[in-house]
């Protein structure tokens, strides 16, 4: 499949809306130097190639709630491809369960949960496992400080030159 070509305009914009998802439509335009209405079109370009995917709102939970950080190390007993299929399309249905990650090494995937506690994380661990959905092994690693947790992609050290 072909990358789609974009320019340091659609950067820019792309940039901008990473950082600051409810940026007015004139203040956007300006920050990336277009008038608004060839930028609100590129913006929309964006948009319908499925490239700006939403917008969403970082939450700071502990300020809210307390909760547990964990990631999760699986390894599946057997490695067919309905194995990892019906793995998948359980955790897929698991809100605790916010990132998941099929990896290649020691183990099958690395899973993001996010608990109340350690006893909660416990409990939905106890579920997976009577749920019998393949799982061999499963290392736990609590987080215990956010130390870099970075929403914004650096698109230009990512893209191919001259995209």
């Amino acid at each position: 499949m072909a990358l789609p070509r974009l320019d340091p305009i659609d950067l820019k914009i792309l940039d901008a809306i990473q950082r600051d998802g409810r940026i007015t439509k004139l203040a956007l335009a300006d920050k990336v130097g277009l008038s608004p209405t060839p930028c609100w079109m590129r913006l929309r370009k964006l948009e319908k190639a499925g490239i700006i995917s939403g917008y969403h709102a970082k939450v700071a939970l502990r300020t809210i709630a307390p909760a547990a950080t964990v990631l999760m190390e699986v390894t599946l007993a057997s490695h067919r491809q309905a194995d990892f299929d019906r793995f998948e399309r359980v955790i897929r249905d698991i809100p605790e369960i916010v990132a998941c990650w099929s990896v290649g090494g020691g183990v099958d995937y690395v899973l993001k949960v996010m608990a109340r506690d350690v006893d909660a994380y416990q409990r939905l661990v106890d579920a997976l496992l009577e749920r019998e959905i393949g799982i061999d092994r499963y290392f736990t690693y609590i987080v215990t400080k956010t130390v870099k947790d970075e929403t914004v992609l650096p698109l230009g050290d990512l893209l191919p030159p001259h995209s």
